[in-house]
């Protein structure tokens, strides 16, 4: 201690005072540190950088003498206390000595009275326990029970095919049991088994959902037949109601009373038929077989499942895909066989959408409804503009149209749009009536070229009904006698046929079609058929056929019947497109086969002038510078008349006398034409006024002959046939007048000679020679006659015009 004191010493008188400064401010920090209870490991590593560990120690040990000095103070101060304290302590000994006395005597006494009280005790608790595991089991039992219940109760369900009474068992144990199950090994059981109960039932839902999905196909396609077929019921029972009402309307423009007609509309029973429902939605008391239960059944299983969602879209999806398959068109069967199935099949997958889209509790949406149709829409309207596209036969288009457009009514029904289906039907009715019109024409070509010119025999009234009263070509509403010859020949009746086949198939295409403009559509194709098909054949027929004057006859009869089969052409026409005959009539209509009756007039006027012709070649033998006129007129005049009277016996019959006024007053008009070329011809060189008044007779004769048409024609018919013969009658009057010079005077000649040509007077009129001119039978001195200076002063006029 001393060494190191010395040490202590030496060191700062060695090292100077800094270095002893330095040691003290040591001393200061190493003992704040211990005072604050500081790490000292700093002090220690530096003490040991520093080569001065001793240094360290001194410091440590000074520290700890100066702190027991201090102890010392402290216990010097506290001392006094602290023997007060023992001293207390020691009293209080004694009297704890004697309380735990007491407090022994009082336990053995208390332990002598409460031992049977414990025993007692004891007992009550192990019976309360016995009791408590007792409840425990019971209530574990319970529930066991009831889990094999619900179990049992599953187990019926799958297998009596009640798959949602299965699953909400299953539901009922894993809600409300499973967590408080008391077996673990049950427990264990019912978590394995629950979630294959639910793939089970999934499972089974799902093959239910798609065997209907295969089932609803042909379902689909004979639902649509269905819907279909009663569209077409109630048209032909609105059809039935439209000819009521047409006769109702017929029947009160011809009678004078007023009448009232009721006509009851039948409602159609498509929608009954549909409404029919055995509880899952079974149409027609199962007859179709319109089960939307396993549709049903599924989605409410998956609904149960937590799978809704996942459900409608498989759904939506999986109709989508029946959809777009329904739209393939096999090119191995014509479509004419196929577009009934095709339609139908169409048809029937949106009355079963629109059924679960009202009953199916949001299975599908309106929207995924109306996507699905705008789908099908687009399809069907290509389908339908490609294979029209194709087709070249008219009854093969009005067939399709005709299903198409049933197949609109039965959707429209259901609040489907058709428009765009109607709009194709408008888009091609040019071409099936074009095509139409090819068909008629041939049909029309064959009934023409079939004409023998022969009238037409009936023998039964069936034959006089169906060839006559059907189209209205009766001119009396007297039923004839049996066996009845018709003025017609089978041509007309055959032609009427195609005719109004021709009509209905065209009001068939436009009816039901949206077109508000149907009639006149029909009216005008009507009108080409008539103008451009029928009487171009008939043309065709007159011009290459008929080569006698019996045929010529027929045919020309036949064009008289015509005119009356147009009217009921029209009427017909007009009535099938719903229009009033009262506004059909308005308007004068021309006569459409104009064209070949005028050729049939001609031809038949053409040969009987040909006859006349070979007659009136008998001129020949006409004396023309005769001393007396013949009183029973010349030999050419008598024959033509005995023709013409042997002609009309005959045409009466067939012609009517319209026809028959028209064809003999052209003849009359030849004959007096013949007459003046005979006189300005070579024929003729020169004549007197007998031969004028010889010629007046035979005028007279044909004026006779006109007259004696009376009992057929009008009074103002027959002076029209005697207008044929005014040529040659002004002309004979002319030169038989004792005034030829008032043909000079313009209103004498425009009220007496206005069929006269000056010419033609002129030529005619140099060859008349007067009695006196001839030198072998004049006398000498003769006077001149004034009649032939007044006709040589018409001449010199004349020819002073010219």
């Amino acid at each position: 201690m001393q060494s190191t004191k010395s040490r202590r010493r030496i060191s700062p008188a060695d090292g100077g005072d800094n270095s002893s400064g330095a040691d003290k401010q040591d001393q200061l920090l190493l003992s704040s540190a211990i005072c604050n209870g500081e790490d000292l490991s700093p002090f220690v590593r530096k003490a040991f950088a520093a080569g001065k560990p001793d240094f360290l120690l001194h410091n440590l040990k000074a520290f700890t003498r100066s702190k027991e000095s201090e102890i010392e103070e402290v216990c010097k101060a506290h001392y006094q206390d602290f023997i007060l304290a023992v001293d207390d302590l020691r009293s209080l000994l004694s009297d704890v000595d004697d309380l735990k006395s007491s407090l022994s005597l009082s336990n053995a006494h208390l332990q002598s009275v409460a031992q049977p009280l414990l025993s007692s005790l004891d007992a009550f608790i192990e019976a309360r326990n016995v009791n408590n595991n007792l409840l425990m089991c019971l209530g574990s039992v319970k529930i066991c029970v009831e889990i094999v219940e619900l179990c049992a109760r599953s187990n019926a369900h799958i297998k009596n095919d009640q798959l949602y009474l299965a699953l909400r068992c299953v539901d009922q144990i894993e809600r409300n049991l499973l967590k408080i199950a008391p077996s673990s090994t049950l427990k264990r059981m019912l978590e394995k088994h629950i979630p294959a109960v639910r793939v089970y039932v999934e499972k089974k839902a799902n093959k239910e959902f798609g065997d209907w999905l295969v089932e609803i196909r042909a379902v689909s396609r004979n639902l649509g037949q269905f819907a279909i077929g009663q569209a077409s019921s109630a048209r032909q029972r609105e059809e039935e109601l439209r000819m009521k009402q047409r006769q109702a309307e017929e029947q009160s423009r011809l009678s004078v009373r007023d009448c009232v007609y009721a006509l009851e509309e039948e409602d159609d029973g498509l929608d009954l038929e549909l409404e029919r429902e055995n509880g899952g939605g079974n149409v027609n008391g199962g007859s179709l077989g319109f089960d939307l239960t396993p549709l049903y059944r599924a989605f409410h299983i998956h609904q149960s499942l937590g799978a809704e969602d996942r459900f409608k879209h498989y759904y939506f999806e999986t109709r989508k895909l029946q959809l777009t398959s329904d739209f393939q068109v096999s090119s191995m069967t014509p479509f004419l066989e196929s577009h009934q199935t095709f339609f139908a099949q169409i048809a029937g997958f949106f009355i079963v959408e629109d059924r679960v889209l009202r009953t199916g509790g949001g299975l599908i949406t309106k929207w995924e409804v109306e996507n699905l149709w705008e789908l099908a829409i687009s399809k069907m309207c290509s389908v339908l503009e490609d294979q029209f596209s194709r087709m070249q036969t008219a009854n093969h288009l009005l067939l399709i149209k005709d299903y198409v457009s049933l197949l609109g009514v039965s959707l429209r029904r259901f609040g489907y749009p058709v428009d765009a289906l109607l709009d194709v039907l408008s888009k091609h009715r040019d071409k099936y009536h074009e095509l139409l019109l090819s068909d008629c024409r041939k049909q029309i070509t064959d009934a023409v070229n079939a004409d023998k010119f022969e009238q037409m025999l009936m023998k039964k009234e069936y034959e006089y009904s169906m060839n006559v009263l059907a189209f209205q070509l009766q001119t009396s509403d007297i039923t004839p006698a049996f066996p009845y010859v018709a003025p017609f020949s089978t041509t007309v009746p055959d032609c009427c046929r195609i005719v109004r086949s021709f009509i209905e198939d065209s009001v068939s295409f436009m009816s039901y079609g949206g077109q508000l403009d149907s009639y006149d559509v029909v009216k005008k194709y009507l009108d080409r058929l008539l103008s451009e098909v029928l009487d171009e054949a008939l043309v065709k027929l007159i011009k290459t056929s008929v080569f006698g004057v019996s045929q010529a006859m027929q045919v020309a009869a036949n064009m008289a019947v015509f005119e009356r089969a147009c009217d009921f052409f029209f009427k017909h026409a007009a009535q099938l497109s719903g229009i009033p005959l009262r506004m059909a009539d308005r308007g004068k209509r021309l006569f459409p086969l104009k064209k070949s009756r005028d050729a049939a007039e001609e031809m038949l006027a053409g040969m009987i002038k040909v006859k006349i012709d070979g007659f009136m070649s008998l001129m020949e033998n006409v004396n023309w510078l005769g001393d007396e006129p013949l009183q029973g007129g010349n030999e050419y005049v008598n024959e033509v008349i005995i023709f013409l009277e042997t002609l009309v016996s005959t045409a009466q019959q067939i012609l009517p006398p319209q026809v028959l006024k028209r064809v003999l007053q052209d003849v009359m008009s030849h004959i007096s034409g013949k007459i003046i070329g005979a006189l300005m011809g070579d024929l003729v060189k020169r004549f007197n006024v007998n031969a004028i008044t010889g010629l007046d007779i035979d005028i007279q004769l044909l004026e006779s002959f006109a007259e004696s048409q009376r009992s057929i024609l009008s009074e103002a018919e027959a002076n029209e046939l005697k207008l044929g013969l005014a040529e040659s009658r002004q002309l004979v009057n002319l030169l038989l007048s004792n005034n030829p010079e008032n043909f000079l005077n313009p209103v004498i000649r425009e009220k007496t000679y206005n069929a006269l040509d000056y010419r033609k007077v002129v030529t005619i009129s140099e060859k008349l020679r007067d009695p006196s001119d001839r030198s072998f039978f004049a006398t000498r001195g003769a006077k001149p006659n004034p009649k032939r200076k007044s006709l040589d002063a018409l001449i010199k006029r004349l020819r002073e015009v010219s």
